[in-house]
């Protein structure tokens, strides 16, 4: 009796765009029939491009990975499909993690970056591409009881450390004796994710060393604050601000770093009023680095089909880093994007 082992794609539509959620293997003892679905994407990358003189560019590129870049992207493909309309974009977001899998897998053609890569990474192929940059930032609840006085003093480096690091703390008063005596709840993510590895990087750690309550996603963790006054977490900046109003979305607000250590968050550190003013201070250098920290494509290996090439380097040019700061993220100056650039010549 055979075997046979056969891809099943979970697909969840979203518009007309369809995203493959998970791969599974069946097995069964005879297949009846096969039907192939092509919908706006497929299972896997298709690098079929070509060139119409009638149509223009055409082909399919998949997309996955951190949810930082995720809402960026979207935005890019929109703008590029506005000059090729026959170009099609599967994209989903399931953090840093699952895209550098998918990328370097096969599944995907760009995984989507928000941390460092390691060496293992690169020894497999994986050949990177910066086309932003952003922030991760420390957060808690609008009801928190010690609000207004966190805003004042902001958090030390050291203090955040013993927070999410070595777990010392489980009151916060124990944090600072003029705090509630509430019980203090960590959230961190529970997702191989780029922010949580940028976190842990400003803390002198790796993601695997933060302690808390593990919570998917960054729209989770946002969530999870805006609930519970007494939570601590942190987010991608696109996730805390609101990009009507420029200002921190509602139930939720930036803890402030004390960068000098001198108890007090003073007028040059007092940058997280609108996004604007923040994604300023990581452009100057004057929000830390980490937690702030470059977005990027990641490939496996130089990439070589032409429509997949011609997006990202639509995505280094002015136009597409023109929407940047807008949104909530800083463009890559012109040297860097040079340089960026001649990865793809």
């Amino acid at each position: 009796m055979s075997t046979y082992f056969v891809y099943i794609c979970a697909l969840d539509f979203d518009g007309l765009n369809m995203r493959v959620n998970s791969v599974r293997y069946i097995s069964i003892n005879l297949i009846i029939a096969l039907f192939f679905i092509d919908i706006q994407t497929g299972c896997a990358p298709k690098n079929s491009s070509s060139w119409d003189s009638e149509k223009g560019l055409q082909g399919t590129i998949s997309i996955s990975g951190a949810f930082a870049l995720y809402p960026l992207v979207v935005m890019w493909s929109e703008q590029f499909k506005e000059i090729h309309p026959n170009v099609r974009f599967n994209i989903s977001a399931g953090g840093a993690g699952k895209g550098i899998a998918d990328a370097l897998s096969g599944m995907v053609d760009i995984g989507l970056v928000s941390r460092d890569i390691h060496q293992q990474e690169y020894d497999r192929g994986a050949y990177v591409i910066s086309v932003a940059k952003d922030a991760v930032v420390g957060t808690l609840s609008t009801q928190n009881p010690n609000l207004a006085t966190i805003l004042g003093r902001g958090m030390k480096q050291k203090e955040l450390r013993q927070v999410f690091v070595a777990g010392s703390y489980s009151k916060w008063n124990q944090l600072d004796p003029s705090f509630s005596a509430d019980d203090l709840h960590v959230y961190v993510r529970s997702d191989a994710a780029g922010a949580a590895e940028t976190w842990a990087a400003f803390l002198g750690k790796s993601q695997e060393d933060l302690k808390g309550v593990g919570i998917f996603g960054d729209p989770g963790i946002a969530q999870a604050i805006q609930k519970n006054p007494l939570a601590v977490g942190f987010n991608n900046i696109s996730y805390v601000y609101d990009l009507k109003t420029r200002k921190q979305t509602a139930g939720i607000r930036v803890i402030p770093i004390d960068l000098n250590n001198d108890g007090t968050i003073s007028p040059a550190e007092d940058f997280y009023g609108t996004i604007d003013s923040l994604t300023q201070a990581v452009a100057k250098g004057d929000y830390p680095s980490p937690p702030a920290r470059n977005l990027s494509f990641l490939l496996k290996g130089k990439p070589d089909d032409f429509v997949l090439v011609e997006f990202i380097k639509f995505v280094l040019t002015k136009e597409a880093q023109s929407i940047l700061l807008e949104n909530g993220y800083i463009p890559l100056n012109e040297e860097l994007l040079k340089e960026e650039l001649t990865k793809l010549d």
